[in-house]
């Protein structure tokens, strides 16, 4: 079998937990089995034990799993009826798997078995515990049963496991240098952004530094808008109660709704989404065909309320800035937006250094949608058309468009191949029904637009993660926090600095002056330790002759280097936002 295909990889991890659990209920008989699924990059499972796991009992659980792995069991599959299941998991007090059963409403259930150990399972997995040859145990963390915060707290174990320990070593180094680059550890380093309990969990403040790459971030954002044909917006954080029974947030998303604070007599809620703002901008006047297309973006805060359990870091939050746009558009038009808006998506991320994408066309899912089939047929025609014009290879997600409309999803690879939900193209036929939305066609009647959602960045803090992660803290020029730290070798060399440095402001730079009284080295290796991509060091040669020492973060040092052509190269090195540095390119070592 093959590695590499994703239905293999699923099956040898699923097949992994049945072997911790395996191990943990040969250790611990007191364990109380829960759920153990296959994830992204291993398998977990969930464990209801007397006392928390330490890293020790970690040990002795792979110690035991490699013991189960060389005896190489069978996995045997076998069916039993509700009533025979219940009663083996209620002899074997096992209030999980009973609670399960219980939730099923099927008559015959899937049980695997391995030597004594059984356990309630769809399957499929791999035909013995033999194949799994090389297993690492990760990480122990608290879950929920269920997610549900009211539920008894489990105990987690994380792992992963591949055919061969080359395979393992290398997913290893993998997950260390992962860890080096969690956003949460470098927004802390770098001094970036922060949480705080006094505040609440999953809502961030930003630092002067994060502060600075963020409203780097949007106003290229802004600028690239206006330059694609977009104009701006504003919306309140809060709407009426009735704003949002009219477009449906109150039916279908109440659970992800902050609760209603009362107003002049009125139910007010904060925000969940930017939409039916738009739409009433829209609404405020008679519109004509001849206003078609109308294009809306804005960098909309919301809030959206997600389990403890689920936050993490400035990747899943409860408030965050949506780079939201609306294209409102004629059923002739919707094709060419399409293209559009897509080429425009794909413009935005490779300016961030993202080119390796994976794109899914989602389609209608089963049950009840709005919008006539007709509308959502050349909708998803639409999508279609214009991802195969661009030669980028994309998938069917048959059934995963939303209930209001098709859509194309972009997921984009960082430097750890890791995959991360980005952009979103997506046709709404809900609110432009719910809000009666019309233009006044070439005949002179009423016709339904078209209305496509779209985010290319995404949440701003979610990208803003992810690029960082991608990036180590190692910025370009252009977002860095502070482009250039003036090094003076010594106090005599502090007067040129400050002329260095009023000249480099004067080009709208962001740099500064170390006039503590460090040694020179221990100034350069803070430089690198805020990770700052251009260090300038002056000393008697460099005041004597207006030049300076260039040393960059990766270590390349220049030495007499004419001040007036650094600062000319520096600043083309910003204005084109090249993702790497042009003085490297240019210059030789």
């Amino acid at each position: 079998m093959n590695f590499d295909k994703p239905e293999y990889r699923e099956m040898f991890w699923h097949t992994a937990s049945h072997i911790l659990a395996q191990a943990v209920t040969e250790l611990f008989p007191e364990a109380k089995l829960a759920i153990g699924p296959a994830i992204a990059a291993g398998f977990y499972y969930d464990f209801d034990v007397p006392e928390p796991f330490t890293p020790e009992d970690l040990k002795r659980i792979e110690k035991q799993m490699f013991k189960i792995v060389n005896k190489n069991l069978p996995l045997e599959h076998e069916t039993w009826s509700r009533e025979k299941a219940l009663d083996f998991f209620k002899q074997n007090n096992q209030p999980y798997k009973i609670e399960l059963i219980e939730n099923l409403d099927d008559e015959q259930l899937s049980i695997y078995k391995q030597a004594d150990f059984i356990d309630l399972c769809k399957g499929p997995h791999l035909p013995s515990t033999g194949a799994v040859k090389a297993v690492k145990l990760l990480s122990i963390a608290g879950a929920y049963w269920r997610g549900d915060e009211n539920n008894q707290m489990l105990q987690r174990i994380y792992g992963t496991a591949f055919p061969d320990k080359q395979s393992l070593k290398a997913e290893l180094t993998r997950l260390e240098e992962a860890k080096k680059r969690d956003h949460r550890k470098l927004g802390v380093e770098l001094e970036l952004f922060s949480f705080h309990d006094e505040i609440g969990p999953g809502l961030a403040v930003w630092h002067p530094k994060g502060a600075v790459i963020r409203n780097e971030i949007e106003n290229f954002w802004r600028n690239e808008h206006y330059n694609s044909g977009y104009d701006l917006v504003y919306s309140p954080h809060i709407g009426k109660g009735e704003l949002w029974k009219t477009s449906g947030h109150l039916d279908f998303y109440r659970d992800s709704m902050y609760p209603a604070m009362e107003i002049d007599e009125h139910e007010y809620f904060v925000k969940p989404m930017n939409c039916p703002f738009h739409i009433l901008i829209y609404k405020s006047k008679l519109r004509s065909y001849r206003e078609l297309p109308i294009r809306w973006a804005e960098l909309g805060t919301v809030y959206r309320y997600e389990r403890s359990g689920a936050l993490h870091g400035l990747l899943r939050v409860r408030g965050f800035t949506q780079d939201d746009a609306h294209i409102i558009c004629s059923p002739d038009q919707m094709e060419s937006e399409i293209d559009r808006v897509l080429d425009f998506c794909l413009e935005m991320l490779k300016v961030f250094g993202f080119e390796d994408l994976h794109i899914y066309v989602s389609t209608r899912p089963e049950g009840k949608c709005v919008g006539e089939p007709e509308r959502w047929e050349s909708a998803q025609k639409a999508l279609q058309k214009v991802v195969e014009s661009k030669n980028i290879p994309f998938e069917i997600d048959e059934g995963g468009g939303a209930f209001y409309g098709p859509k194309i999803d972009i997921k984009i690879k960082d430097v750890l191949q890791r995959e991360w939900q980005c952009s979103t193209i997506q046709f709404d036929f809900n609110l432009p029904e719910r809000f009666g939305m019309t233009f006044i066609g070439e005949d002179g009647k009423e016709h339904q637009p078209y209305v496509i959602h779209r985010a290319l960045l995404g949440a701003i803090e979610r990208f803003f993660a992810v690029l960082l992660e991608n990036c180590a803290g190692n910025f370009p020029l252009w977002l860095a926090p502070e482009q250039i730290r003036i090094v003076p070798i010594k106090d005599t060399h502090i007067e040129y600095g400050k002329e260095i440095l009023k000249k480099l402001k004067n080009r709208n730079l962001r740099a500064s002056i170390d006039e503590t009284s460090r040694p020179m080295g221990a100034k350069i290796r803070q430089s690198r330790l805020e990770k700052i991509p251009y260090s300038v060091i002056i000393g008697d040669n460099e005041a004597e002759n207006s030049c300076v020492a260039v040393k960059l973060q990766n270590g390349k040092q220049f030495q007499d280097i004419d001040l007036s052509d650094f600062i000319t190269r520096v600043c083309e090195e910003r204005d084109t936002r090249s993702l790497k540095s042009l003085w490297l390119d240019n210059t030789n070592a």
